[in-house]
């Protein structure tokens, strides 16, 4: 059994994918100029292949990585910009950011991710809301919100306080502070801390034990155990919610310019909240 490509491919162009054996599909983020970031196409797949995946008989296990030096270095900055000024792009981002958390959750197959180089933003939700999550040492997680002068909402109250605990999921959150694979183990976000030249042969056979056990077993054990997550839904929704506020507010203008410029941004919004 091996998936059909031309489905995938022809329904989200922005992404790469490879079929494998035993029901194994592959999905790889790849947008080399920007080490794989999330431009509006590719976030609005995004959301929306996981129920796709869940419906097609031939998926028993999705792998996911991303290509070249970076998981995925987050949101496309145009796209953030885009965000900022227009009510009909925020209003339609914050739809797909709701649903590609709660569609990789309701997914009944398992996925697995396996995470080198930068890992932020929809990247990041993906890699932290697979079931077994892989890192090399040179990840570097990061829930870059705050830096950029909005509220962490598009995953991380949803499961950051699950993976790792309230106060490791504040300090990381609340700071904005990278976590590196080794440290990301150590604290329980990701699964296992694999060496490099490990990572992608230890995701495959995690994938393939997976594709090759009871299927009806490794679905419910998901769905039991992702009851956690949907107990988490109000938190989520609450966070996203505040963070596309942000989006129309002075700070998230500053926080994209100084991205653009490469400095440090002069945050200024002291709201009454």
């Amino acid at each position: 059994m091996i998936p059909a490509l031309d489905t995938y491919q022809a329904q989200f162009p922005s992404l790469g994918f490879a079929a494998h054996e035993g029901g194994l599909l592959e999905l790889i983020l790849s947008n080399p100029k920007t080490l794989n970031s999330a431009d509006a196409n590719m976030h609005r797949e995004l959301a929306n292949l996981w129920r796709v995946v869940d419906a097609d008989a031939d998926v028993r296990v999705v792998l996911v990585r991303g290509a070249g030096r970076a998981f995925s270095s987050g949101g496309d900055l145009g796209l953030v910009e885009d965000m900022a000024e227009s009510w009909e792009t925020r209003t339609r981002v914050w739809k797909e950011a709701r649903d590609l958390v709660y569609n990789i959750i309701n997914c009944s197959k398992p996925v697995v991710s396996a995470i080198h180089g930068p890992c932020v933003g929809a990247g990041l939700a993906i890699a932290l809301l697979s079931d077994i999550s892989l890192a090399s040492p040179s990840a570097r997680l990061l829930d870059g919100h705050v830096n950029l002068g909005v509220a962490a909402g598009d995953h991380a109250a949803i499961i950051w306080p699950l993976l790792c605990g309230m106060n490791k999921a504040k300090y990381h959150l609340l700071l904005g502070e990278s976590v590196g694979g080794e440290e990301a183990e150590r604290i329980g976000l990701v699964s296992l801390c694999v060496p490099e030249d490990e990572l992608l042969p230890k995701a495959f056979e995690i994938a393939n034990r997976l594709s090759k056990g009871s299927q009806s077993a490794i679905r419910w054990t998901k769905y039991a155990l992702n009851n956690w997550l949907r107990m988490a839904g109000p938190s989520f929704d609450a966070s996203l919610a505040l963070e596309f506020m942000g989006f129309a507010g002075p700070d998230v203008r500053e926080g994209a310019a100084a991205r653009r410029e490469k400095r440090p941004p002069n945050f200024t919004d002291d709201p009454d909240v």
